[in-house]
């Protein structure tokens, strides 16, 4: 098993910010996105993922899900309905910030993890 790390380098895309996807098609995705098929589908990588950033138990998210297409979706898997858009095996959990660092950065945008405090703890900051 590949650890979270690992996941993240493999997935990292680093386009950047602006760079054309949809564009003036925008609607396309927006439908999709809104298609119960969709809906269907992310609710089951979820669950598989069990809620997981990159499905890796140890990265638990507290916040908003966010299934990520680990191969770029395109105007023309929409128009073509490309059946990979809706394969398990090409889905994967994310939060918003590993999203971001996926598509637009690098490791420095991933969550930090949890720092645990105890009694005496005086520097909330570390």
């Amino acid at each position: 098993m590949s650890s979270f790390e690992q996941r993240f380098e493999y997935l990292s895309i680093r386009a950047g910010v602006g760079d054309a996807t949809f564009g003036g098609e925008r609607w396309l995705n927006q439908d999709f996105y809104r298609s119960y098929q969709w809906k269907e589908i992310r609710d089951f990588v979820i669950t598989r993922d069990l809620g997981c950033d990159l499905a890796s138990q140890d990265h638990v998210i507290y916040d908003r899900l966010i299934v990520h297409h680990m191969n770029p979706i395109r105007i023309e898997d929409i128009v073509d309905f490309n059946e990979d858009i809706l394969n398990p095996e090409y889905l994967i959990t994310t939060c918003h910030n590993t999203h971001n660092a996926i598509h637009y950065g690098d490791a420095s945008l991933l969550p930090k993890p949890m720092v645990v405090r105890g009694p005496g703890d005086t520097t909330p900051w570390r």
